[in-house]
Parts: structure tokens; sequence; C-alpha cells
């Protein structure tokens, strides 16, 4: 049996997990341009120095694969990997625990 809560913030709580998502925001973002200069700057030397071997995909790809997860987890496209379900599922935890321990009680 399923637990539905509703969880209600308060303008401190709701501030507090705006301005956190901004920051994961923001980092996504830093780590997205850190990628493209990196992979940028990887590409050139790669075709400078050996063009007959292209080396640079391999970085790109799983580094890319890297800010893919990343994405989809500070924008939320998947509800489990976001902190609204993190704290949802704290919630209901604590919650079936003193149900629990107001049982045996």
């Amino acid at each position: 049996m399923g637990v539905i809560m509703e969880i209600n913030y308060n303008e401190e709580d709701r501030y507090y997990l705006a301005k956190k998502k901004v920051e994961n925001i923001k980092g996504f973002y830093s780590n997205l341009t850190a990628f493209i200069g990196v992979n940028i700057i990887l590409i050139v030397i790669n075709l400078w120095t050996s063009p007959q071997y292209l080396w640079f995909f391999w970085p790109l790809l799983w580094w890319g694969v890297g800010v893919l997860f990343h994405a989809l987890k500070v924008f939320e496209v998947f509800p489990v990997l976001g902190k609204d379900w993190e704290e949802r599922k704290i919630k209901e935890l604590m919650e079936k625990e003193k149900e629990n321990k107001n049982k045996w009680q």
C-alpha cells in the first residue's frame, strides 16, 4: 500500500531548494563548457599529431555519456533521479519508521 504524502514547504525551504537547483544547473553548464573546450583541444592535438589514428573520439564519447547523465539528473528527465523524488522518499521512509515504532509501543 503506497503512502501519498503532501509535502508542505515553507518559504525558506522553497528558497533553499530553488537555490540548490540553480547551483546544480550552473554545475552542469560548467561541466558542459569544460567538455566542449577540452574536446576541441583534444581534436586539434589529435589531428595535428596523429591524423591517421583518431583517438579523440574515445574521450569525447565517454565524457559525453557522463555529460548526458548529468543533464538527465539536473533537468530531472527521469523523476527518480531528481531531488524532489529523494525528498519524498526520505519523508515516506521516515513516516513508515514512525508508524512501525508507534505500532509496537
